[in-house]
Parts: structure tokens; sequence; C-alpha cells
């Protein structure tokens, strides 16, 4: 299992997150607070509180692929 905050700052962004996470065939959880939804439903993304950055769960042990691919939305800490 891989942990990492993200952050999705605008509609463009929340699409193209959903878009490269679709591609990876494991299951890749958000958790906000007490919530957690499938990071890949855009309706589901939609439901989060936006303004807070996003803890990204990938239940894998080999994320390579995944990390470069949503690279831009990882929070930087």
């Amino acid at each position: 299992m891989t942990k990492v905050l993200i952050r999705l700052s605008s509609i463009e962004d929340v699409r193209t997150f959903v878009s490269a996470v679709l591609n990876f065939d494991y299951e890749i959880d958000l958790c906000s607070g007490r919530y957690i939804i499938d990071a890949k439903s855009i309706m589901g993304i939609f439901s989060l509180d936006l303004m807070n950055p996003i803890q990204l769960v990938a239940h894998t042990d080999q994320p390579g692929d995944l990390l470069e691919k949503i690279g831009k939305f990882i929070v930087k800490q």
C-alpha cells in the first residue's frame, strides 16, 4: 500500500487525474476526513473538500507508474 497527499485545484485537474488513474487495475482510494471514495469516480471526487490536500491510498506495492502519471498533483512536503 502506498500513501501520498495530492491537491486537485480545478475541474480540469479532476478530469486529468481521473483519466490517469483509470489506467491502473488496482484499487486507488481518496481519503478526506472520515470519507473514503474511489479515486476513479469523478462524482465521488467532487463530493470531497477540494480546498485541502487529499490522501491518496494506492493498493499496490509498486506504484512507480502511478506516481509518475499523477506527479503534478502530489503535494511536496
